[in-house]
């Protein structure tokens, strides 16, 4: 075994080279070398006394959004500027305690509100499979992180997709956890009851141990859930012939539209001819609710943001405007100036759908038809089908500048979504590439059936090997 020092060491290095900063990919935004290095000097000690420790020596980089004691937290956001917590999220301590060293903050979309990472106040992200792409939002800087090689495994949050669709766009896995699987105790909130902390990963099994590793109930965070933490599975039984039978993955017609990019049709059917040659029974299902996940969407994260972001005022976080004449002139000055165009767009958008006389025609509606897609999920999971297999994004990664109307931007997460508003797990992974960009796949499982769905998900990229980079 390579010594933990060495290791980490190389991480930091990495994570410091300028090709990875603002005047190159600009995917890490923060490092603190004395402290990593001085974190992987205790995991070695300790490791060495025979503590248990399964990401002993694990360089991990983490979003911006993510708090964490030495580095700043600043959600790439102005109104944040140079603002370092004084306390660390939960997935960060249970990281840290599993052996895992923290060696960067990655950049990403400001408050989490985008889907290319080119709404940074750092500036945007570039995908490290072709700069001149984005790498997908607002997890951007992690995904990158991943597929540029600083780490292996990298730290996101996902609201709609976050963490899936920038891992498509890379070439990585990515993972949405069972909402209340992994505690929220630490994420700067942007929509509380669809936020989540997820993982982007160069392999299924890597998601798996740091997702588990971050899991189980925290008396910190009142939405976390009291359910067993699952042991990490056993991967010899992927290694058979027909490691997914007995599994019935489902294909909802939905998520195949006519105006799907024909190449990632071709890859996604490639992979379900290959699921199918595993030993799983692959049938067609409806989830009929879909096409209405954006515009719900679009109302409850934008509501719950304008809740969550009113306490950076100037007065209790980050940088104020001086210069004003009294109390009600600095909010409006601070907060004008240090958020960005993005969030402010989402913060009008929230307040107006919880004006009086708009709730009920919008927020209340919002609701009762999340609970008809959440439905949706809950009745062909009770069908007996076992798993749900969709593209993860209608295209390959999109040139950064080329979205420039914000529904069209949003329309990039219409297949994330909906795992979001029903709280459901879910996984992307590489299936291939399209014109040499990456296409992910993914799978959606029902709630806390994370086993399942690694199972399947290592299963099938066993199976494609190279060819999920071809």
């Amino acid at each position: 075994m390579r010594n933990i020092v060495d290791v980490v060491s190389e991480g930091v290095e990495r994570a410091s080279d300028p090709r990875y900063g603002r005047d190159g990919l600009n995917i890490v935004v923060a490092t603190n070398q004395r402290s990593s290095l001085a974190a992987a000097e205790d995991v070695a000690s300790a490791y060495g006394r025979g503590e248990t420790m399964p990401l002993a020596g694990v360089p991990i980089a983490v979003k911006d959004n993510i708090a964490t004691l030495d580095m700043p937290t600043t959600c790439a956001s102005r109104i944040l500027a140079g603002y370092t917590s004084p306390y660390e999220a939960t997935a960060i301590t249970r990281l840290r305690k599993s052996g895992a060293v923290i060696v960067a903050k990655t950049n990403m979309d400001e408050f989490a509100m985008g889907s290319s990472t080119e709404s940074s106040a750092y500036g945007p992200t570039r995908n490290p499979v072709d700069p001149e792409r984005a790498p997908g939002g607002s997890s951007g800087g992690s995904a990158a992180a991943v597929a540029a090689g600083i780490v292996s495994i990298a730290l996101g949050s996902e609201t709609g997709g976050s963490v899936r669709q920038p891992a498509a766009f890379c070439g990585v896995v990515g993972v949405k956890p069972t909402y209340g699987r992994v505690s929220r105790f630490g994420l700067v909130a942007f929509g509380s009851s669809l936020d989540q902390i997820g993982v982007c990963a160069s392999s299924v099994r890597e998601a798996e141990l740091a997702t588990y590793v971050m899991s189980g109930l925290d008396p910190l965070d009142a939405t976390s859930a009291d359910v067993v933490v699952p042991a990490l599975r056993n991967s010899a039984d992927q290694h058979g012939a027909t490691p997914l039978k007995g599994l019935t993955i489902g294909i909802p017609s939905e998520y195949f539209p006519d105006s799907l990019d024909p190449d990632v049709r071709a890859r996604c059917e490639r992979a379900i001819d290959m699921m199918r040659e595993l030993g799983a029974s692959i049938v067609q299902v409806s989830l009929p609710h879909t096409a209405l996940a954006i515009p719900v969407y679009y109302i409850i994260a934008p509501a719950e943001a304008s809740s969550n972001l009113a306490r950076f005022d100037g007065v209790r976080y980050g940088p104020r405007a001086t210069k004003a004449a009294d109390l009600r002139t600095m909010y409006d000055a601070t907060r004008s100036n240090g958020f960005g165009a993005e969030v402010q767009r989402r913060i009008l958008i929230g307040t107006y759908v919880l004006s009086h006389g708009y709730y009920d025609a919008y927020y209340r509606k919002a609701q009762a038809v999340r609970e008809l897609i959440s439905r949706d999920f809950a009745n062909v999971f009770s069908s007996g089908v076992d798993l749900l297999f969709t593209p993860t994004t209608p295209t390959p990664a999109f040139k950064l500048g080329a979205v420039t109307d914000p529904y069209e931007m949003y329309m990039s997460d219409i297949f994330t979504v909906t795992a979001n508003l029903a709280g459901i797990p879910a996984i992307s992974l590489p299936i291939g590439r399209v014109q040499g960009l990456p296409v992910g796949g993914q799978f959606l499982a029902k709630h806390f059936d994370e086993p399942r769905m690694f199972r399947a998900a290592e299963a099938l990229e066993t199976a494609l090997g190279q060819g999920a980079h071809q």
